[in-house]
């Protein structure tokens, strides 16, 4: 898994926090049905790009396979949460969102603290 960041016009990739490539992340049926739809319109842009696409293997993308500029990911979430007509919140403050979802279906603490990605379980309790 990797992050993005930008500095510039320029995006760079970076191991996401110290998890090992490797170790797999638990995720609830709704973020498994949200990806598959994900890599079908992935898969739908890359057959219209055709030659034009450039392959990152990255799970989210421009409809030209590039990574999302930060700036572009920003605007387009708050043009979402504008339509959705829900209060305004932060990129990160879908974390917390994310956490207090977590809680309402009755996913345990320990599978939540992975989701979240935290590294003590008193973290993901306060949420």
């Amino acid at each position: 898994m990797s992050a993005s960041s930008s500095s510039g016009s320029a995006t760079s990739s970076c191991a996401a926090k110290s998890r090992p490539r490797h170790q797999k992340h638990p995720l609830p049926g709704l973020c498994v049905t949200a990806l598959k739809i994900s890599k079908r319109q992935q898969d739908a842009d890359r057959a219209r790009a055709g030659q034009a696409w450039i392959e990152t293997g990255l799970a989210f993308t421009t409809r030209h396979g590039t990574p999302i500029e930060p700036r572009n990911f920003n605007r387009s979430f708050s043009r979402c949460i504008a339509a959705a007509k829900v209060p305004t919140i932060t990129v990160h403050g879908t974390r917390k969102t994310c956490g207090s979802l977590l809680a309402a279906p009755d996913v345990h603490p320990r599978v939540a603290m992975q989701i979240l990605r935290h590294s003590k379980i008193a973290v993901t309790m306060e949420i």
